[in-house]
């Protein structure tokens, strides 16, 4: 078996590792990157991306949006969300573009992850990633000059020898065991469902993201996904201490809510599961995960970079691509790869996620009853829906407009 040298390897071809990638490539640094799948794969998610991605694609090549995305039919466009509070009311907060707005775009477009990940795969530049698919890394070391894997490919084993590495294989990274930090702190983490159904009853022609928080069940949230060809990606979620601590069981409470739920099971009635539920974990950014040290950079999910209060990560994880993307250039220019070189990086990457984490700490610190009186009161209110209006300009403006800056380099 060879020893194959390389200065840089990402490990994950998810939206994060291939966005690394592809930044990497438009500077033209040469990179492994390896995944265990073979794409098109599916991936658990609840398929929505936000301006953020819009944001990191844009950056990349602006045709990438307008095209390509918004003319493919596998994605949806969403115009706004709809909430529905444990009263059963519901406020939809939808933004319509005005005559001559310079950004007349959805805020969210949807898709299933089969989709989406293989089109960002399929843009991966041959000239300078080399990218490897089925090839299954089972081990990872350091050395004294940067690390060793140990994988299979479809052609036999491999021996990897790489100066920097790329954590991008998410939540059960095999770069987290090897530093010994794949451990979950379920106050940081959270149990979800997900399950494909067709002919959904009352989905909103504007394919409105709708988000329901059930009565009676803290800090979860019941939500529909609008999808192409009538189908929808339906979901439910909870933060694993409470589940723990109330010994919640998620398929049951899934299963209540699709069958008995006054407020949501009359829209399944004549509806079609396309699947068995299907579970995964979320690890969520309120962690603070370290995200770099001598030799090794983190990127989406395993950085534990899930926005705590919407759960949203693709966007999330793209702009850790992108920021990781500079601080390889930079390690490379340099020819050190220790952690001192990538101080800034943690800071980078967790910045556009402090009010976020703030608001989760301040959710969790309040009684359930006091939560469910607040959902109540707020989310109806007129005030949020001034303030939609008001601010999904900026956010379209900044997604559209303004380049992704990163400090520290």
């Amino acid at each position: 078996m060879a020893i194959e040298k390389v200065d840089v390897c990402i490990i994950g071809a998810g939206p994060a590792g291939a966005t690394t990638s592809l930044f990497l490539a438009k500077k033209g640094i040469s990179h492994l990157i390896l995944d265990a799948a073979v794409f098109p794969r599916d991936k658990i998610c609840g398929d929505g991306l936000d301006l953020k991605v819009m944001r990191v694609l844009r950056q990349l090549d602006p045709t990438f949006t307008e095209e390509e995305l918004f003319e493919n039919e596998a994605f949806v466009s969403s115009w706004g969300t709809r909430f529905f509070t444990q009263n059963g009311r519901s406020t939809d907060f939808i933004y319509t573009p005005k005559l001559g707005d310079p950004h007349p775009h959805p805020i969210f477009l949807v898709s299933k992850r089969l989709h989406f990940d293989h089109y960002l795969v399929k843009k991966i530049k041959p000239a300078f990633a080399d990218f490897r698919s089925g090839v299954m890394v089972h081990k990872v070391e350091k050395t004294a000059d940067g690390w060793r894997l140990e994988a299979q490919g479809p052609a036999g084993a491999l021996d990897i020898h790489c100066k920097l590495l790329i954590g991008a294989d998410g939540d059960h990274s095999v770069v987290l065991r090897a530093l010994g930090e794949r451990g979950i702190d379920r106050q940081h983490y959270a149990g979800t469902l997900r399950q494909y159904w067709k002919g959904v009853a009352d989905l909103h022609p504007k394919n409105l993201i709708e988000v329901y928080f059930p009565k009676n069940l803290p800090m979860s949230y019941f939500y529909i996904f609008p999808l192409p060809d009538g189908e929808a990606n339906v979901g439910y979620g909870m933060v694993s201490s409470l589940i723990a601590k109330g010994k919640y069981n998620l398929r049951k409470i899934f299963q209540q809510l699709l069958e008995s739920d006054p407020v949501m099971a009359p829209r399944f009635a004549n509806a079609a599961p396309l699947e068995q539920p299907v579970g995964w974990g979320i690890p969520l950014a309120s962690l603070r995960r370290k995200a770099s040290g001598d030799g090794y950079l983190l990127v989406g999910d395993a950085a534990s970079l899930v926005c705590p209060t919407s759960g949203e990560g693709i966007g999330t994880g793209m702009i850790s691509g992108f920021v990781a993307a500079q601080f390889i250039e930079k390690a490379l220019k340099l020819k050190r790869f220790d952690a001192q070189t990538f101080e800034h990086y943690d800071r980078e990457v967790y910045r556009r996620l402090e009010g976020e984490i703030r608001l989760y700490r301040l959710m969790m610190g309040v009684s359930p009853r006091l939560y469910d009186f607040g959902l109540n009161i707020l989310a109806p209110n007129p005030v949020f829906q001034w303030s939609f209006q008001r601010r999904v300009g900026g956010w379209l403006k900044t997604a559209f407009e303004k380049p992704i800056e990163v400090n520290g380099l």
